[in-house]
């Protein structure tokens, strides 16, 4: 696991440097527009962190991007309509253990993405998600255990085969409250936001 996360880390920086990049941000402006410090930016841009899931969000909403979006490969890979298991990327969150995995094609030019999620007893993840250029609506659907899901200050107590949906927007928090891992699969659709 620690060669291929190696890996996702190089594929996460290339991608976060790409969509900088694309956007034409320096790191103080992604800085700022993130609230992830510039020196932090650097060091994930070079591959030299392993950041937690809270951080890598914080990036792709100052990118105006899913977090789904910073593990896909960079624009200039080849990629077809299947994403064969093998090819499907996992990722550890080195704060709360959770592994996900994005189960969609890379690059394939559609508003939707699956990723599947293994989310260890006890553990939760905050996100502080704040604006981004783009709506991002989400369906969380539980495979396995149980989850509580707070959105916002409401808090949904999700168990095998229920599905919420939400928009991100606002604080989120993700907790597995028992004794057992818990697995659910992420449905994420973007749209641009409308404009003040």
């Amino acid at each position: 696991m620690k060669e291929l996360l190696s890996d996702v880390n190089q594929r996460i920086a290339g991608r976060v440097g790409q969509l900088r990049s694309a956007q034409g941000l320096s790191l103080d402006v992604l800085a700022r527009k993130s609230g992830v410090s510039r020196s932090m930016i650097s060091l994930v841009e070079r591959g030299e962190s392993s950041p937690t899931a809270v951080v890598l969000e914080k990036l792709a909403a100052g990118l105006s991007v899913t977090l789904a979006s910073l593990f896909d490969p960079p624009a200039t890979s080849p990629s077809g309509p299947i994403a064969r298991r093998a090819d499907q990327p996992e990722w550890q969150d080195p704060a709360s253990a959770y592994v996900r995995r994005n189960v969609s094609p890379p690059g394939v030019p559609q508003p939707m993405q699956i990723v599947e999620v293994h989310f260890p007893p006890g553990q939760r993840v905050a996100f502080e998600t704040g604006g981004r250029d783009v709506r991002v609506h989400q369906q969380v659907w539980m495979l396995e255990g149980a989850m509580d899901i707070t959105l916002g200050t409401e808090r949904y107590r999700l168990r095998g085969g229920d599905c919420l949906a939400m928009q991100l927007g606002g604080p989120t928090l993700f907790h597995n409250p028992t004794r057992k891992p818990a697995r659910y699969a992420v449905v994420i659709a973007s749209e641009p936001a409308l404009k003040r």
